[in-house]
């Protein structure tokens, strides 16, 4: 799953003693409990005592996602408030208040209602609420006149969540909208970026669960590899992927599962899944299970018919060539950027061999008037060397904001080169671009629907970068697993499961 662009460093969002209490967090030990499973509520308060540390006198409020428009709907909790809560549930909110340093801290949940739990099913209701996450626990209903007491104070307002500044639309943006409105001194600032920059530092407890989603991503990797043959369709192998996420223990995929065979494998997030698989077509998964909120997000393309071609196998090898030069400068305190910057000048240097660039550093027109340049090699790859990975598949790491990889971060690495068969007929109509087009059509038409990425995931401890998304990736492996016959699924691992047992 792919960002648009690299990894550079992003602005410090906090100070430094936040740094310090995220440490905190992550030394702090993991205990299995009913409400977050693998992450203990000393956990949850250490994260928020963190939080608590980077603002001043006042109020925040953490909102939680709404209620589905329909009760039949999917629910996801805002990854922020699960984070800081570890609620599930939807129509909640957390409120802190900090005077003279002392911090209270108010959960809203929706209180207990049998009658529309019949709809909904059942609800912790506001005394497992407070039990549950040992704060102080009160009815959703009393949220707005607690948010009315504290803008009457004259506090400032923290929010995690939207602000309602750029036109209200959800439900809680409506809220503080209305706020500003009846308090016209109110001062509300966005808290967004000081939770984010917590979340980007993992704690043992988070990695163990980005390791579980990890491994039965993998399993379905493994899975799908010897389903896909020519005359297979795409949905049947996202259904036999999900299908093994299930019945390994993940709560769903952590984002719309990419299977894309032929030229659907040069379309970056191509999910429409509903495609024959055709003979010599290569096939792109890009897919992740979420295990108990935790993302996992790993990539396979493979040959249908079991081997690659001559030129599925070049670019291939020039794409794997490019991940491994990105592994090799993910060390603990290097630079995040060195991953973008080595991989990309291998991609430049290999398409120049392919023909499909005229030099590694040639440029081409990306407008039609010929006043704006941009790098040969994006025509081909135009996305980032990777992302984070957590509560969310494109998830805040802390090198993000140091711009150094360091233990608790958790990433994955990504190149990959896509030519899509229309590529010389969408570029900009100048000279340059039409002289170009003639140089390089006959590369073009060689490599013509060949799409590769190869994606893994990486976790970082004091003992160093880890690869743990262990699927086949190398051209041997790839097509020695493609050659055994499917044998339907297999069989559920036990262990993978033993989280339904701890919370049921």
């Amino acid at each position: 799953m792919l960002r648009p662009s690299a990894l550079p460093p992003l602005a410090m969002l906090a100070s430094t003693a936040l740094a310090t209490a995220v440490a905190a967090v992550v030394s702090s030990g993991a205990v299995p409990s009913a409400l977050g499973a693998q992450i203990a509520p000393a956990e949850y308060a250490a994260r928020r005592a963190a939080l608590a540390a980077q603002i001043g006198n006042g109020a925040l409020v953490a909102f939680g996602a709404g209620e589905p428009a329909h009760d039949y709907e999917h629910f996801d909790q805002t990854p922020s408030f699960l984070y800081l809560t570890g609620i599930h549930e939807p129509d909640a909110a957390l409120v802190m208040v900090k005077r003279g340093g002392q911090v209270t801290s108010t959960v809203f949940v929706a209180p207990s209602d049998p009658e529309r739990e019949v709809w909904t099913g059942r609800r912790m209701g506001v005394a497992e609420a407070g039990r549950s996450t040992g704060i102080s626990a009160r009815p959703w209903t009393e949220l707005r006149s607690v948010l009315d007491s504290l803008a009457g104070a004259n506090v400032t307002l923290a929010v995690i969540g939207e602000t309602g500044a750029g036109g209200a639309r959800t439900a809680n943006e409506q809220a503080i909208a209305e706020l500003r409105r009846s308090h016209p001194t109110l001062r509300v600032v966005d808290a967004n970026g000081a939770v984010e920059r917590l979340r980007g530092k993992k704690s043992a407890a988070e990695l163990a669960l980005i390791r579980k989603a990890v491994e039965i991503t993998v399993d379905a990797q493994r899975e799908a590899f010897t389903l896909i043959e020519p005359g297979t369709n795409e949905f049947e192998v996202q259904a036999l992927i999900e299908y093994t996420f299930r019945r390994n223990g993940a709560d769903r995929p952590s984002f719309a599962t990419i299977v894309g065979s032929g030229p659907n494998s040069t379309t970056l997030h191509y999910n429409a899944d509903d495609r024959f698989v055709e003979p010599g077509d290569l096939v792109v998964m890009d897919i992740g299970a979420s295990y108990r909120g935790y993302a996992a997000d790993v990539t396979r393309t493979v040959p249908a018919g079991g081997t690659f071609t001559p030129a599925q196998r070049e670019v291939y090898r020039l794409v794997r060539d490019a991940q491994a030069a990105a592994e090799r400068q993910a060390k603990v305190g290097a630079p995040a950027r060195l991953m973008s910057d080595t991989a990309t000048a291998v991609l430049a240097a290999g398409l120049t061999r392919l023909g499909l660039v005229e030099s590694a550093g040639a440029t081409y027109d990306c407008d039609a008037r010929g006043s704006r340049q941009c790098p040969q090699y994006s025509l081909y790859y135009m996305h980032g060397i990777g992302h984070g990975i957590g509560l969310e598949v494109h998830d805040p790491d802390q090198f993000y904001f140091t711009g150094h990889i360091e233990p608790g971060s958790a990433f994955t690495i990504e190149p990959g080169v896509y030519v899509r068969a229309n590529l010389l007929d969408i570029l900009p109509k100048t000279p340059r671009n039409q002289a170009l087009a003639r140089r390089i059509r006959g590369a073009v038409e060689k490599y013509r629907n060949v799409g590769v990425r190869i994606e893994d995931d990486y976790v970082v401890t004091d003992q160093g970068v880890e690869w743990i998304s262990r699927a086949p990736r190398e051209v041997g492996e790839v097509e020695a697993l493609m050659r055994q016959p499917f044998a339907g699924p297999a069989k559920r691992d036990v262990t993978k499961v033993e989280w339904y047992r701890a919370t049921q």
